[in-house]
């Protein structure tokens, strides 16, 4: 099974038998993309939030066998596009074919492209096989962060570091001194200049809690 970081905040993850789940995947529009959506397929979209830069390219790569996953209501936006999709919702949890999903609480906003509510904005947890996936979404540093590290080992947290619309890099530190994760890898940084922010100081201040983080280059895959 392996993980592949886009940049931004976008990720791929295939699993050993193939199957290929994207999380918010903003490419065409996203100058630090080393792909575009004409180079990806999937077999399952999951998103954290509506905002163009999560939502992305959704409505190019999926094709009439792709499962959208989101909640409730950016569930049914994308049906009313003609779309297949999941619905789901924070704190509710379903078994799917390559494994399980969860969401949780993530805070930000949500809406649509044309400016419509979207619902909550939402974290993912995502459980393959032994391995288990905390994908933040856009949020801002929240207690219950150690909660969901209680309950849920998580193997890898990606989360922002960009500031501004996010956890900066100080807040980001200290919601993985929450979660307690194996391992830490910055994402939501650098593709515009207000959202600036250097992974190598994050990392350097991860480490120095006794935690560890792997920045992920553009592009770069690793195994899980």
């Amino acid at each position: 099974m392996t993980l592949k970081y886009f940049s931004h905040s976008a990720f791929q993850i295939t699993t050993d038998d193939g199957i290929k789940i994207l999380i918010d995947p903003f490419l065409d529009n996203n100058p630090t993309s080393p792909v575009k959506s004409k180079d990806v397929k999937a077999d399952y979209i999951i998103l954290s939030h509506a905002h163009g830069d999560h939502l992305g390219d959704t409505f190019k790569i999926a094709s009439k066998d792709t499962l959208i996953i989101s909640v409730s209501e950016l569930a049914n936006y994308c049906i009313a596009k003609g779309f297949k999709a999941h619905n789901m919702h924070i704190g509710g949890s379903f078994d799917f074919p390559f494994g399980r999903v969860k969401f949780t609480i993530a805070h930000h906003g949500s809406k649509t492209p044309e400016g419509d509510y979207a619902g909550e904005p939402a974290g993912i947890i995502l459980t393959l096989k032994n391995k288990s996936i905390y994908h933040t979404g856009d949020t801002g540093l929240f207690s219950d962060m150690k909660l969901i590290g209680e309950m849920n080992k998580i193997d890898y947290m990606l989360l922002p570091i960009g500031d501004n619309y996010t956890m900066g890099i100080t807040d980001a530190v200290k919601a993985v001194e929450l979660v307690n994760p194996k391992i830490a890898i910055p994402m939501h940084y650098n593709t515009f200049p207000v959202i600036k922010a250097d992974p190598y100081e994050f990392k350097m201040k991860v480490e120095n809690k006794g935690l560890k983080c792997k920045v992920l280059n553009y592009g770069e895959e690793i195994d899980l």
